[in-house]
């Protein structure tokens, strides 16, 4: 089975015997890094063994997942990776978008498929899949959206010059950065990450950011950060950021030395259609 060739991180607080993204890569047989704060270190070594934790040199610095975020970030770069995923801990299994039907599949070789994808062009920050919400059953997709948000489940190249800046709306900000530098976002559709919603569960941003009225100040916080760009709206019946994804129109840029010609007619990295059957 074919598995991600870059490091893939999981940042978790507070959530050891509920951290959901560590399950599923653990039954998937992916590779990753759990990272936790020191004081943490022991609750999710018992739930998911010693040797997959990286402890923050950090704890309970009241940011939000940001000193998380680049912590890992530097954490590749020291280790010399060009690119590193990172995930947020509350994915439950990633599925395929084909023919208007979702279909849960093993993950390893979905981060094959969309390392292999990024690098056939120079200038792609960020890539990621889109939520199980937005596979609509017997709708149809664009394959990928070029130059829009990527959020929870991200593949990062390592050379942006810039980092997680935060507390509030950090993905959002990171994307906007990227595509303000001239670079590319890439939003995989054929492949989807079936994430719990924001503040069902306990634990990480849920209990540092997300009460009170975190909302309405994440959203005035990404608008000042961004005037233009980003609005605040009320949707889904709690202020809302709104942004305008459709002024970023930088196209893919191949690789030198890439030759799309060379690529194979169809390649399903290793993954077949099975039938499951249900117990008599």
């Amino acid at each position: 089975m074919r598995r991600p060739r870059h490091p893939v991180y999981v940042i978790s607080k507070g959530r050891a015997n509920r951290c959901l993204t560590a399950r599923f890569l653990v039954a998937d047989r992916v590779p990753f890094r759990l990272v936790v704060e020191p004081h943490e270190a022991d609750a999710y070594a018992e739930e998911f063994g010693r040797d997959v934790l990286v402890e923050t040199p950090f704890k309970n610095l009241g940011q939000g997942s940001i000193p998380a975020r680049n912590f890992v970030w530097q954490h590749a770069v020291d280790r010399g990776a060009h690119r590193h995923w990172i995930l947020d801990d509350n994915i439950t299994y990633v599925e395929r978008f084909q023919h208007g039907k979702r279909t849960r599949c093993v993950s390893g070789p979905v981060f094959a498929l969309v390392e292999d994808f990024v690098d056939r062009y120079d200038n792609v920050g960020l890539a990621g899949l889109n939520y199980h919400m937005f596979g609509v059953p017997g709708s149809s997709s664009k394959p990928f959206f070029l130059n829009a948000h990527v959020y929870s489940f991200i593949l990062v190249r390592n050379d942006l010059p810039f980092r997680w800046r935060g507390p509030y709306n950090e993905d959002t900000d990171l994307c906007l950065q990227t595509l303000a530098l001239g670079e590319c976002t890439v939003l995989v559709n054929v492949f989807l990450a079936f994430k719990m919603p924001t503040m069902r569960m306990k634990g990480g941003n849920t209990d540092e950011l997300y009460q009170g009225d975190g909302r309405l100040k994440m959203a005035r916080s990404l608008e000042r950060r961004w005037p233009g760009v980003v609005t605040v709206r009320r949707r889904y019946g709690r202020p809302q950021h709104v942004v305008d994804w459709k002024r970023f129109r930088t196209p893919l840029r191949y690789r030198d030395g890439f030759d799309p010609a060379t690529l194979p007619d169809v390649d399903e990295y290793g993954l077949a259609l099975v039938e499951a059957k249900g117990k008599s």
